[in-house]
């Protein structure tokens, strides 16, 4: 399709843009800043859930960040509240996210709708449950682009969406299909190209592959990975599997109870780990090279996010906890120029 033809009518939302394979990180611009970001759940009459605390995190211009730590450590409701799409009793109680200098937060919510999709979109986790089963997978992906009145003409529409298909592995012939007649990979590769709809330039993966086997598992990682270079995508890859962070992650952001325990490129999270749950996480994830190592367990459960513990919330279950941690939480503490823990071991001094 030539530029004189191109339907959209937002100049942002063209052909795809297309990078080359050999660009790098280094010095590229911070896209989006999030600052100090918190979160509530509040219930009728009982203590608020503390789901999020203070988490920060910055995401550059065709960077992945990997965001790992086990279920119930605030990993999905800190990606929610970027785009403010948390459930009723969510309150977002502090912070910033900013995108271009941009505060989110701030936004109206005819604001922010603007945002969501055009600018930043999310995968969400399931596909199976996310699809609606009694509309064509290719009404479903053409909706968003309807919404944001960036199509002109319902031909046009059909090709971009046979076009998006076609990106993520589909033939687009099957976009009058429903999602039953799709694969549950088929379906994941659906909500992919629904997520690249308006041309975002970030894109929120939340577990993306949850549900699926191993080879349809590593064929979605491999396609995301494709795309965040061929469109230069900046990508936050929601996951528990610390095989896929070291495998296509720039950086590692690892949550517990609601908080950071460590923050690094992912060369540093994997060597050079300095909090004791980023330690045990990786304790216990299978070394192909040393297959004769034990793998550890980490014992008890992570905490009640309405009940938290004294001090540290990693100190009930920490090898290395002593008196001030169950006393008192510690600072996050910056260790290189792109290092931080929150731990007392770590400290300066």
């Amino acid at each position: 399709m030539s530029a004189a033809a191109d339907p959209f009518q937002h100049p942002s939302a063209g052909k795809l843009r297309l990078f080359p394979a050999t660009r790098r990180l280094e010095g590229a611009p911070v896209l989006l800043d999030v600052r100090n970001v918190s979160v509530d759940f509040v219930g009728d009459g009982s203590a608020p859930a503390h789901a999020v605390a203070d988490v920060s995190f910055t995401l550059r211009e065709g960077e992945m960040l990997g965001l790992v730590g086990e279920s119930g450590c605030g990993k999905t409701t800190l990606m929610l509240s970027i785009l403010r799409l948390l459930p009723q009793a969510g309150r977002i109680t502090s912070g910033q996210v900013l995108l271009d200098g941009r505060d989110l937060l701030s936004l109206s919510e005819r604001q922010i709708e603007e945002v969501r999709w055009k600018e930043i979109s999310f995968i969400f986790q399931g596909a199976m449950n996310a699809l609606n089963p009694v509309r064509t997978i290719g009404d479903q992906i053409g909706e968003a682009i309807v919404c944001h009145n960036l199509a002109r003409s319902r031909a046009w529409l059909g090709e971009r969406v046979r076009e998006l298909l076609e990106l993520v592995g589909i033939g687009g012939g099957r976009k009058d299909q429903y999602p039953h007649q799709y694969s549950g990979g088929m379906r994941q590769r659906a909500m992919i190209a629904m997520a690249l709809a308006c041309n975002p330039r970030i894109v929120i993966a939340d577990e993306p592959t949850t549900a699926l086997d191993v080879m349809i598992q590593a064929q979605i990682l491999e396609l995301l990975d494709s795309l965040r270079t061929r469109l230069g995508l900046s990508v936050i890859l929601v996951t528990h599997d610390l095989g896929v962070v070291a495998e296509v992650c720039d950086a590692v952001l690892v949550m517990y109870g609601g908080v950071t325990a460590e923050y690094a490129d992912v060369d540093t999270v994997f060597n050079h780990p300095q909090h004791p749950y980023t330690q045990q996480l990786l304790g216990a994830f299978p070394d192909l090279t040393r297959p004769k190592n034990r793998l550890l367990a980490i014992p008890g459960y992570p905490p009640r996010l309405d009940a938290l513990p004294p001090g540290c919330r990693f100190a009930p279950r920490c090898p290395a906890a002593f008196d001030r941690c169950h006393r008192e939480q510690p600072d996050l503490h910056r260790l290189d120029p792109f290092h931080w823990a929150s731990c007392h071991l770590v400290e300066p001094g």
